[in-house]
């Protein structure tokens, strides 16, 4: 029953359920068994509620400039409506951070992070990765002035996580499997 969850019902999730689902990804495969990952959890709602501005501050700042991160006039304007388009109102983030000097540890995380999102619908906690705000963490000193990530570590993705607002019925539909055999 895994999917993607926009919808939150703002309620917190106990610290000893998101360690157990941090405990699952511990067993994520890692170049070379090298478990370069490690967690930062952004627990208080109110901390969830700085980030996504400084992303859209971000955002703002880019926009017609050609960089890459992605500014969508549409999402800006959603935003000025006062629609969170950035962590959908999720009571709390996940960010899987790596060793700035490791060149692979970014699949190591988002391997780690992959385990996650598996694990956490058997908690009853729903996940919705986080792009906007890995976007900026990357390289937006303000935002990773807020999040204080440990020296020599930088943000590997991001991800929300709380519990759905609305009961998951069915995965959306998948298209056909594609296989080339040699």
């Amino acid at each position: 029953k895994r999917r993607s969850i926009r919808h939150f019902t703002g309620d917190p999730i106990p610290g000893e359920k998101i360690l157990a689902i941090l405990d699952i990804a511990r067993y994520a495969a890692s170049g070379g068994n090298s478990q370069p990952v490690q967690w930062l959890v952004v627990h208080d709602p109110e901390r969830v509620k700085k980030i996504a501005p400084l992303t859209v501050e971000l955002m703002k700042s880019l926009q017609n400039t050609g960089h890459l991160m992605l500014t969508v006039p549409a999402l800006l304007a959603a935003w000025e409506r006062g629609v969170d388009v950035i962590c959908r109102g999720a009571p709390h983030l996940l960010f899987a951070t790596i060793p700035d000097d490791n060149p692979i540890a970014p699949v190591d995380a988002i391997i780690a992070l992959t385990h996650v999102d598996i694990a956490a619908p058997a908690y009853g906690v729903a996940t919705c990765w986080a792009g906007f705000v890995a976007g900026a963490a990357a390289f937006y000193e303000p935002l990773q002035k807020e999040l204080g990530l440990p020296a020599g570590h930088r943000c590997g993705y991001a991800m929300m996580l709380g519990y759905p607002k609305y009961k998951v019925h069915a995965i959306p539909r998948r298209k056909p499997l594609q296989v080339a055999w040699q």
